[in-house]
């Protein structure tokens, strides 16, 4: 069979996205070189994709952290594989009930969830709710619960998905045969909604993932519980502190470390585990994110 020429509309439409590819690819092939050359180098030439002079010294002072570089790592996955199950769960349970068309009180539900991405109380509220009545200051659920623990945002997708993609016939079937609303969420409906689930879960692990704030507002004393964002941001406020101290040691010591590397260096080492993981649920996103996003 002869195969089809390709039309012009396909050859534009191919050469734009390779264009696009080239152009999201371009800032991290960027970052990385940078965090490969000599600091004079940096800072007399500015950035370059192909160094003059290269240089592992930013990578070297990173490696020097050791047992804390390691241990924000374990935090930053622990967190994030906990609190993206977490959220999915919860996101998923709160969704489906609103789902139901025959819901008594749906629409009252439905406000109350819109109403949360409109207005919220504000950084100081929840930090007194957080810390002083559910006590989770210097525990590891302060890299869990506040800011990141339930989406009104994913809630609405997940919502829409379940209304517009599964038929309601399949509903009435299993009630039918008796099935519980519990069974009906779990046999038909997870199975069905693996797209939104996997794509809203993505979200939320890419939410944990880059968090610094959580950290920042509730981790005070145990240092060990800080993820790789508050260890990364850590370290360049340290080296900011040398360069800017008064102390002639401790300037004489930052200008030996190759600051603006090392910011390039933490900006890729944080970066490069969601560019390793993406690709294993980008089948996902387009059918998720079509699906979720029509009016339901």
């Amino acid at each position: 069979m002869k195969e089809r020429p390709f039309s012009k509309y396909q050859i534009l439409s191919n050469a734009v996205m390779i264009l696009w590819t080239i152009l999201i690819i371009l800032p991290f092939l960027l970052l990385f070189m940078s965090s490969l050359t000599e600091e004079k180098v940096l800072v007399a030439n500015g950035y370059s994709f192909w160094p003059r002079q290269f240089s592992l010294a930013s990578y070297s002072y990173i490696i020097k952290s050791g047992t804390q570089i390691l241990r924000a790592y374990g935090v930053s996955i622990l967190v994030t594989v906990v609190g993206t199950i977490i959220n999915v769960a919860l996101s998923a349970l709160m969704a489906y009930p609103l789902a139901v068309k025959h819901l008594p009180g749906r629409k009252i539900m439905m406000f109350f969830v819109f109403f949360t991405m409109l207005f919220n109380g504000g950084l100081v509220p929840s930090y007194l709710m957080w810390s002083g009545t559910f006590h989770i200051k210097d525990t590891i659920f302060a890299q869990i619960f506040p800011n990141l623990l339930l989406s009104a945002w994913n809630v609405m997708m997940i919502r829409t998905y379940f209304s517009t993609s599964i038929p309601d016939t399949l509903y009435e079937a299993a009630e039918i045969d008796g099935a519980t609303q519990f069974r009906i969420f779990r046999t038909i409906v997870i199975p069905l909604g693996k797209p939104i689930l996997v794509t809203m879960g993505t979200f939320a692990g890419l939410a944990y993932w880059n968090d610094w704030t959580n950290g920042l507002y509730y981790i005070v004393k145990n240092k060990n519980l800080y993820n790789v964002q508050n260890l990364l941001n850590q370290m360049v406020s340290n080296i900011q502190y040398l360069a800017q101290s008064s102390d002639a040691n401790m300037a004489a010591a930052a200008a030996s470390i190759p600051t603006t590397g090392i910011q390039m260096a933490i900006a890729f080492v944080a970066i490069l585990p969601i560019m390793l993981i993406f690709p294993f649920f980008q089948k996902y996103y387009a059918k998720g994110i079509a699906l979720g996003a029509v009016k339901g």
